[in-house]
């Protein structure tokens, strides 16, 4: 498999291209992973990621936590489809600033992107979140907290998507907020298992 590359920042990749066990994101104002009709696509963020083909794709597993601070500041778990036609399908899983505090966020992006809520059940601004391919042929997001693991979500077209042979697995942070350009708010993720391909 690939070393690690980052999108759409020119920090370096940390680790020499494979991270460490913590690491940090940046996060410049004006950045977003998003997709809402009518005209509305964003694909900014960074992204620290893996390219593997889609088949091989088993889970990915991360641990972060952010001072969350600006309305939507945003990291997590992504996985990236690049379609024949050249169009980005996309799964983002973790926590979002939103309604005045951190939430557990999770978005599927197909035409368009969706996006659910839940509360962070500690309260706080940190979560483990797991993306695994069943064996139902679904992508299922956990949140993991010890020993347990607790379903979040089901998206059922991942691993249908015709034509897609490569994927991104990795991290982002966003910060869609407009504030002066400032990247001071830094997510660090404590990655446990950020690639699947062939892990189990």
């Amino acid at each position: 498999m690939s070393d690690f590359q980052f999108t759409n920042t020119t920090s370096p990749v940390p680790g020499n291209g494979t991270p460490p066990a913590e690491f940090i994101i940046k996060a410049p104002s004006s950045t977003d992973i998003w997709s809402k009709p009518p005209s509305t696509s964003s694909f900014t963020a960074p992204i620290l990621y893996r390219s593997i083909p889609l088949s091989t794709f088993k889970r990915a597993r991360v641990a972060f936590t952010a001072p969350w601070r600006h309305k939507y500041d945003q990291g997590g778990l992504i996985i990236v489809l690049h379609t024949a036609n050249g169009d980005k399908k996309w799964v983002k899983a973790g926590i979002e600033l939103t309604h005045g505090k951190p939430h557990l966020s999770s978005v599927a992006k197909d035409r368009f992107a969706d996006w659910s809520l839940l509360p962070v059940p500690s309260g706080g601004g940190a979560a483990t979140l797991e993306m695994v391919r069943e064996e139902d042929g679904s992508l299922w997001i956990y949140l993991i907290e010890g020993v347990s693991k607790a379903p979040i979500r089901e998206v059922t077209w991942v691993f249908a998507e015709e034509g897609v042979k490569e994927c991104w697995v990795g991290v982002y942070a966003a910060r869609p907020a407009d504030v002066g350009g400032r990247g001071g708010d830094v997510p660090v993720y404590q990655c446990t298992s950020v690639m699947a391909g062939g892990a189990g």
